[in-house]
């Protein structure tokens, strides 16, 4: 009898009891690839030599100092490593314990930023419908996975959606990539508009779409475009790469790749790899100097920010990806994955889209491909795909509510940068093995 309350109750769930590279073993002794990082968050695997080390020297050295008193070491370390990496414009970093947490911040110093510049009148949040950007209740409301979002409305923020850039389901037939990408952030600023430009003071977007709609990245131009609108309007960009974020694209930041440096950054899964509960945001200098010339503070806090075990995990892990050279890594592996889902998947009756990039890869299950019409939602074939996955040893990532929070299904894979070529393989062939078992 278990005293947890468990994700599912009534569920029954295997025991880990140690994980390697890039597998976790059961308590049975049975062994799981982890090609999902869990929720695309084990980016070096498990065990990893390097940064145990980093847990065990800084636990000798002190475990924890709250930041109300003192800073450490190894936090201002980590920041200054993330800041050095950061897109252009990125000065400072404020330390939290996950992604939710880093959200909650970003939007507390969006409206704090305001304030202090004389515009109190801007309040309003826009984001995407199909977004997922956390569980507490500001990060629900900015979110756009109304499956999450609908038992607890009557408790979140007044925000504002508008529809994703998902080029697969929004696209219109013989539209370019480029004048959808136009089409998609004129939304943005049609919404701006409506609502009144001297009244919104932020944008909210994960680069790289995760968990609610699987690995859907942005049409080319698409961001551009919309820190154009952002800049015309006085909007703050806020870019969420907690999932697609630290490497898992190929690139340090997925927003290295379209060409653009967002307001406010939020981080985490990847920062820390899973070894410690770390995210953060990372602020433009303009925000900065708002809060140092004006009330000298951020008017926020909690009580494990700056962890110092979370940081020396989160430096470990940063550095480990710098000196192997780990994004190199990502990019060939990211394109052999790509590959052979292609391989496998390319003319499967029932895929409809692979899409991704970098080790951020998903496959998109419909019951016809010509429609691209979704399976009936009661049947609830992520969770089959799941179950049977794990009954071959491999942990996948599927969601429901692909399309509109109720309807489609996809698989979404996040294997750790570790991955060698031969695993690819495995992966891709117990993936192909586990959807036809869960389409039969």
């Amino acid at each position: 009898m278990t005293h947890i309350l468990h994700r599912q109750i009534g569920g029954t769930l295997p025991v880990a009891a140690g994980g390697s590279g890039i597998e976790i073993v059961d308590a049975a002794g049975k062994r799981y690839i982890d090609a999902s990082g869990g929720a695309a968050v084990s980016c070096l695997g498990h065990g990893h030599p390097a940064v145990t080390a980093a847990l065990h020297e800084q636990l000798d050295k002190l475990a924890y100092a709250h930041t109300g008193f003192f800073t450490t070491e190894v936090a201002e370390k980590l920041a200054s490593r993330l800041i050095a990496d950061a897109p252009r414009g990125i000065s400072h970093a404020y330390l939290v314990s996950g992604g939710s947490e880093a959200i909650e911040a970003a939007l507390k110093m969006a409206r704090q930023y305001f304030t202090e510049r004389g515009q109190p009148q801007r309040r309003h949040v826009i984001a995407r419908r199909q977004s997922y950007h956390g569980n507490t209740l500001g990060a629900l409301a900015a979110g756009g996975n109304e499956w999450r979002r609908a038992p607890f409305s009557p408790l979140l923020i007044e925000t504002h959606h508008i529809d994703p850039c998902f080029a697969y389901r929004f696209q219109e037939p013989g539209e370019t990539e480029e004048a959808y990408a136009e089409r998609a952030a004129g939304a943005l600023e049609a919404k701006i508009l409506e609502l009144g430009s001297d009244t919104v003071m932020a944008f909210v977007a994960e680069t790289v779409v995760g968990a609610t709609a699987g690995a859907v990245p942005p049409a080319k131009g698409y961001f551009k475009r919309i820190r154009e609108i952002c800049d015309r309007h006085g909007v703050l960009l806020i870019l969420d790469e907690v999932m697609c974020g630290m490497g898992r694209t190929g690139t340090l930041h997925a927003c290295e790749q379209e060409g653009i440096a967002p307001d406010l950054l939020t981080i985490a899964k990847g920062l820390g790899g899973g070894y410690e509960p770390i995210g953060a945001v990372l602020l433009g200098r303009h925000i900065y100097d708002t809060f140092a010339k004006g009330s000298g503070f951020f008017q926020h806090g909690h009580t494990y920010m700056g962890h110092p075990l979370a940081c020396a995990a989160g430096l470990a892990v940063q550095e480990t990806i710098r000196r192997d050279d780990l994004l190199a890594d990502v990019r060939t592996m990211g394109a052999l994955l790509r590959r052979r889902l292609g391989e496998r998947f390319g003319n499967h009756p029932h895929v409809g889209d692979i899409r991704g990039r970098g080790l951020f890869q998903a496959v998109e299950l419909v019951e016809d491909r010509s429609t691209k019409a979704p399976f009936d939602a009661a049947k609830k074939l992520h969770a089959r795909v799941k179950k049977a996955a794990m009954a071959r040893g491999l942990m996948v990532y599927p969601m429901g509510g692909t399309i509109d929070g109720a309807r489609g299904d996809h698989v979404l894979l996040a294997p750790p940068f570790i991955v060698s070529a031969g695993q690819i393989g495995e992966i891709v062939d117990r993936l192909g093995s586990a959807i036809d078992d869960a389409l039969a």
